[in-house]
């Protein structure tokens, strides 16, 4: 049980890692500088940015349930 719930925890992190970088900036920084260029030459949809929001929010949610779940598993 425990193995598994850590694989989602790595899966889910990376999973995490990944949709927001893809998220567009909303100004100046660091998005700006690695990413500027490219999100302002496909010009996001807005159906497109709700639904990659709606998917960082369920992957925060099992992000968050993974941790939990560790937590009182390995409890001694």
């Amino acid at each position: 049980m425990t193995i598994g719930i850590s694989i989602a925890l790595i899966l889910s992190s990376l999973l995490m890692v990944l949709l927001v970088l893809l998220h567009k900036g909303k100004g100046g920084g660091l998005s700006d500088l690695f990413g500027g260029g490219f999100s302002s030459s496909f010009g996001g949809s807005s159906v497109v940015e709700r639904n990659l929001d709606r998917l960082t929010i369920i992957t925060g949610v099992v992000w968050f349930v993974c941790i939990i779940a560790l937590g009182l598993l390995l409890k001694p």
